[in-house]
């Protein structure tokens, strides 16, 4: 069997994964911050994974840039590595065969093997979390670009001179839509004066203490009827059918497959969406569509996605 890791800013996660792409076994720690501290955890987990388990091979799912040959993690603004060879660190620490994949790409690949997007051709993955995250598929391989960074279709400016990017641009999609936006949008809405503070316990709450609004927050006031909430998932249903179009109208893929934490939310957005795309699409009504899914693999897409790929590397 192999070990998947998804390696988030806050949490990383370590689960066993058998051949069939379930996930049997998981140990967690809280990402450590310097580049030895990161070593040893892995390591940690690894151990008391190959305690309980009988391990050949080790996947990370990094949110980074990594190199065409995905051996070197080039920037993991959340990491501790900085073009860093973190194949050859690790396989040398663990003395096992490592696999890196961007997380996107990770996610991607175990949709196409398990989940949603078996059998298909050309798709792509968009997954919607803190930012957005793409991944395209051709054929059953991954398309990285020319430097190992493609697609980044959160990145693609709708909204010229919009709202700042931690990129460095301005009016990138993931500003209008994703689950950072969601919080923003909400704050948006309330400063406009739309909705009276009594007639919504999100603006209630943004009176308060404007610092407690989240998308999370946006999420369960909108299950519970909020009219602020709705209204922002109004505006983000909006903006995804535009992304979806803009993704439809580059690479024409036969399925986009929705995923990422706000993907758990899909339906009080889903359809909607789905609408605004079929409308933006260029030649909309005189050209087939794209089957629009949510995953099925959920958070752990990343990490059944790049065992999937290591256990590849056993001998």
């Amino acid at each position: 069997m192999a070990v998947g890791f998804d390696i988030g800013g806050t949490n990383l996660r370590g689960s066993v994964v058998d051949i069939d792409g379930t996930v049997i076994d998981t140990e967690n720690l809280p990402t450590p911050s310097s580049l030895t501290a990161m070593d040893r955890a892995i390591a940690r987990i690894v151990d008391k994974l190959a305690s309980r388990n009988n391990i050949g091979a080790v996947g990370l799912a990094v949110a980074g840039f990594l190199d065409p040959s995905c051996n070197r993690v080039r920037f993991a603004p959340h990491l501790p590595w900085r073009n860093v060879e973190v194949k050859t660190r690790l396989e040398d620490l663990l003395g096992l065969p490592v696999r890196l994949e961007h997380d996107a790409n990770a996610a991607a690949w175990g949709e196409y093997r398990f989940g949603a997007a078996q059998g298909a051709k050309i798709w792509t993955l968009f997954a919607i979390g803190t930012g957005i995250g793409g991944a395209l598929m051709i054929n059953g391989t991954i398309y990285r670009g020319s430097f190992g960074t493609a697609p980044e279709f959160g990145h693609v400016t709708v909204v010229p001179e919009g709202r700042p990017c931690p990129c460095g641009k301005r009016g990138c999609l993931e500003r209008y839509c994703s689950g950072t936006a969601l919080a923003t949008t909400a704050k948006e809405i309330i400063a406009s004066g739309e909705f009276p503070v009594g007639d919504s316990c999100l603006a209630t709450r943004h009176a308060a203490d404007s610092d407690t609004i989240t998308g999370r927050l946006v999420m369960q006031c909108a299950r519970r009827g909020d009219p602020v909430a709705l209204a922002v998932f109004d505006s983000f249903a909006g903006w995804l059918g535009s992304g979806l179009s803009l993704v439809g109208d580059v690479l024409d893929p036969e399925l986009i497959v929705i995923g990422g934490g706000v993907a758990a939310a899909s339906d009080l957005y889903y359809d909607r969406a789905v609408d605004a795309y079929a409308a933006q699409l260029t030649g909309s009504g005189h050209r087939p569509l794209a089957r629009i899914e949510t995953t099925r693999l959920g958070g752990d897409a990343g990490m059944i996605g790049v065992a999937d790929l290591a256990r590849g590397l056993m001998a």
